[in-house]
């Protein structure tokens, strides 16, 4: 498979994982232009699909987890290319990575722009939904933070936001 985006490609969709107390759906509304760099990824395979797959314009389920009610909160899209994290070379940062270093630096990442709000969409009833069960954060054991999302499984999610709350 060929990871360049030609200008025809439809954009890809992703599930990206926040913890709310770090930035939540409404952290990035109340930023300057709804826009946040994703920092903090430290997982080689996120990183990779930061780098090798995201494009601008790609469509993101922003999800809360490590919270009481984890699930979809809000749609967002990747605003920008993957660039270097900065957080790696701060000491004081949670993110520090002493052995990155600034002319071979590690980590990556991408901003994400806020494309609205949405109700909550909790983990219970993406369980309910059939067309959700190959989702790969309602897999056992899964932990990475960024996941692909397929475009069948994008327009699922849409249409369970927009259908009548369970």
């Amino acid at each position: 498979m060929n990871n360049d985006h030609a200008t025809t490609e439809a954009p890809r969709h992703w599930l990206m994982k926040s913890e709310p107390a770090e930035c939540s759906i409404d952290t990035l509304a109340a930023l300057p232009r709804q826009t946040v760099p994703w920092t903090g990824v430290r997982n080689y395979q996120a990183r990779n699909f930061m780098r090798d797959a995201m494009r601008i314009g790609d469509g993101v389920l922003f999800y809360h987890s490590s919270c009481p009610e984890p699930g979809i909160a809000g749609l967002a899209q990747v605003a920008s290319a993957a660039y270097v994290d900065a957080t790696q070379f701060d000491p004081t940062s949670p993110y520090f990575d002493a052995k990155s270093k600034a002319d071979a630096p590690r980590w990556l990442h991408v901003d994400v722009t806020l494309v609205r709000k949405t109700r909550l969409l909790g983990l219970a009833e993406m369980r309910e939904r059939p067309e959700l069960a190959d989702l790969l954060v309602l897999k056992p054991g899964n932990r990475l933070s960024i996941t692909p999302v397929t475009a069948a499984q994008w327009q699922a999610v849409l249409a369970a936001l927009d259908g009548p709350m369970r």
